[in-house]
């Protein structure tokens, strides 16, 4: 085993005790009335969100006091000129929580100047935990992950999301959704970007794409999906970049068809939404 491996492994240890941490919170406040605040018509957080990050920020501060982290709700703390940062959602699929949807998740990701190094993303209810280091593969509860087969995407399984300015915004997914229905074998929107990607490293959807993600929303689950053995880009098939927020993510056997056809749906009619008496 090389220095490096060390490094990583160690790396995803301590990401795993964060995101524990944070599920844990998570988990104690599930089936409880969540008070909640609004930062757009459609965008939530709630005390738990904000609980969970703290508990996750307490960990990782702990063990890497001089590198960067960028959560959700806390915006960028630490060293200035780090050399490794990290990607943190708390709870991601907030709206799910809040509603008592029982799909979310923690996802925390570390990042160089080379790439994503570490991913975990973890489901508080049911415990499930992927997690994935650079060059060292993926998995699921320690047992190793690989992405599916399907050879094209007809017989696909697909997820996707929708921006949270749907309601003014022409440029909201709906017409992908329109395009993309009738070339594949369905579509599932969840809720939860994270584990959308995991669900794509895992082999239970076998292609993902969505606009206008946050990094934190990209990061862990674009490790998984390629040290699964899929594959994630941009939509125009360029390097995935966490700063664009857009992604297209497969288990690589279909991954330009899948990408084409995102990029090829025809724009809808779009007005905007009566107003709610």
């Amino acid at each position: 085993m090389t220095r490096q491996t060390d490094i990583l492994r160690a790396e995803l240890e301590s990401a795993t005790r964060a995101a524990q941490a944070g599920a844990a919170v998570i988990r104690a406040a599930w089936g409880k009335p969540p008070r909640v605040e609004h930062k757009g018509d459609v965008d939530l957080v709630t005390e738990t969100d904000l609980a969970a990050e703290a508990a996750v920020l307490a960990v990782l501060r702990a063990a890497f006091p001089g590198d960067v982290f960028v959560s959700e709700e806390d915006g960028r703390s630490g060293l200035e000129g780090a050399t490794r940062w990290w990607w943190i959602d708390p709870l991601d699929g907030t709206t799910n929580f809040a509603h008592g949807f029982p799909h979310f998740a923690v996802s925390i990701a570390s990042e160089d100047a080379d790439g994503l190094r570490v991913g975990v993303v973890l489901e508080p209810i049911t415990q499930r935990l992927f997690a994935a280091a650079r060059g060292m593969g993926a998995t699921l509860n320690g047992s190793p992950l690989r992405a599916s087969k399907t050879p094209d995407l007809n017989a696909a399984l697909l997820a996707t999301g929708f921006p949270y300015d749907r309601r003014t915004n022409p440029d909201n997914n709906v017409h992908r959704v329109a395009h993309l229905i009738r070339r594949c074998q369905g579509i599932r929107r969840a809720g939860a970007a994270a584990l959308d990607l995991a669900y794509v490293a895992a082999g239970w959807l076998d292609g993902y794409w969505e606009d206008r993600l946050k990094p934190w929303d990209l990061a862990a689950g674009a490790l998984l999906v390629s040290e699964a053995g899929g594959r994630a880009s941009d939509f125009d098939l360029g390097p995935l970049s966490l700063e664009s927020g857009r992604c297209v993510a497969s288990n690589g056997h279909f991954h330009e068809q899948l990408a084409a056809a995102v990029l090829s749906a025809p724009a809808l009619r779009f007005s905007e939404p009566e107003s709610t008496p």
